[in-house]
């Protein structure tokens, strides 16, 4: 078999990888709105304690984070699909804890499984695509891919707050979560193609020479990396690795920032279950839908502007958040900041799929991830430490706007163009 790349070429497998990533972002979103807005009336957690409801959030990072870099390594050997199945598996008890939870506790312990369903689900959903597309359409390809997964985050979110709206709020996330799950597993089971050999195929391309197109520029490394060298030489030993790296940990912190900041704060103002539903479902449509042209667009001028016009859009929608008293203000600042992440997210991966040899794609995205969901743990317990020692909700707005405009900053300095035909021609 050539195992010719391409979306057209592997239409199914595409296909497949959007249905799986979809229901990734239905799992992680029936938790957006519901949640963090009865976390003291449902949950028991002391009022006022932004550390405490943030906890929840730090558990799914640091999980999520390891279990990236696990998945990433684990599929370079058993495959993609054993490891998306695996991470089914663990997400089964998820809406038992969220029903039958006496306290917080539980939910931290809930998140903990659903790190694990994350870091692998979703991690072999980016993997696999990058194995069967090309180069030149890797930001298409993560634009769709984060396209239905926040897609989906978003219409979770919505969905939830509607149905703990009308009925017990428990109960709906009962109901929902394990629906989503079965489906999601029995789809993992009987439609998902395995990639792993496209990406042996193209890496033993890329040996002889035979690789069409321009020839990437791929980092140089051993040819098989353990995995202390490959996460070194993605977290610090390469400028441009170690730049995407604190990047994509960074954008985190906007979006624990929406997951469980915004509702507390929208609370705080007198806004229901379904207005925060709406704001944090417009950041997360806005989000997903535009990644359909982000994605393409990192493909035509590269991935390095768009990605640095997108963290300082995200640094401002953060910032104008707590400035405004209206929805229809928060939503507007929910959906500036939905396009920032819309231009940084996707051309992230795109960029790391450019650069990371094919041997070793798969550890190297699994670092990258690793650093990403490692921010949900960051930024969360910082927003929380800030936000309780200044007394106000709307210093952990104003660090995250920092921290993005920072983020911003470094990637123009470190980051160099990764797109194999700009950095072919830079090379000339």
């Amino acid at each position: 078999m050539s195992y010719t790349l391409g979306i057209r070429e592997n239409l199914r497998p595409f296909l497949e990888q959007l249905l799986q990533v979809f229901f990734v972002g239905l799992t992680i979103g029936l938790q957006r709105t519901v949640i963090p807005a009865l976390a003291e009336s449902e949950f028991g957690v002391v009022q006022g304690s932004m550390t405490a409801i943030f906890a929840f959030i730090v558990s799914f990072g640091i999980v999520k984070g390891a279990m990236n870099f696990v998945s990433g390594r684990i599929s370079e050997r058993i495959g993609r699909r054993r490891v998306l199945i695996w991470g089914w598996i663990a997400a089964l008890p998820i809406p038992f804890m969220i029903l039958f939870a006496p306290n917080w506790g539980w939910i931290v312990a809930a998140n903990v499984l659903l790190g694990v369903n994350q870091g692998f689900a979703w991690s072999m959903t980016v993997t696999a695509k990058m194995d069967i597309v090309k180069g030149s359409e890797r930001g298409l390809a993560t634009g769709f891919n984060e396209f239905a997964g926040y897609g989906g985050v978003a219409l979770a979110g919505l969905v939830t707050g509607y149905l703990a709206s009308y009925f017990d709020p428990r109960t709906s996330l009962f109901v929902f979560g394990l629906a989503v799950i079965l489906l999601a597993l029995l789809a993992a089971l009987l439609a998902f193609t395995e990639t792993l050999p496209y990406a042996r195929a193209e890496a033993a391309r890329h040996a002889t020479g035979a690789t069409a197109g321009p020839r990437a520029a791929y980092v140089e490394g051993p040819d098989n990396p353990t995995s202390v060298q490959i996460f070194a030489l993605v977290s610090w030993r390469n400028p441009t690795f170690m730049a995407l790296a604190q990047a994509g940990s960074v954008e985190k912190f906007v979006d624990a920032l929406m997951w469980a900041l915004v509702p507390v704060f929208m609370v705080a103002q007198g806004a229901s279950l379904i207005e925060i539903g709406w704001v944090t479902g417009i950041y997360g449509f806005v989000w997903g839908g535009s990644q359909l042209w982000t994605g393409p667009l990192s493909d035509l001028v590269g991935r390095k502007w768009p990605t640095v016009t997108g963290f300082f859009l995200c640094s401002g929608g953060v910032l104008a958040f707590p400035m405004l008293a209206t929805v229809t203000g928060w939503a507007a600042a929910a959906a500036v900041t939905g396009v920032g992440m819309a231009l940084l997210y996707p051309t992230l991966i795109a960029a790391m799929g450019d650069i990371a040899h094919p041997s070793w794609r798969g550890s190297a995205l699994g670092v990258y991830r690793f650093w990403r969901d490692l921010g949900y743990a960051i930024g969360a317990l910082s927003m929380g430490l800030i936000a309780d020692a200044a007394g106000m909700l709307e210093a952990g707005f104003w660090f995250t706007a920092i921290a993005m405009a920072g983020s911003g900053l470094w990637l123009i300095l470190r980051m160099k163009e990764t797109h194999p035909r700009l950095s072919v021609a830079a090379r000339r």
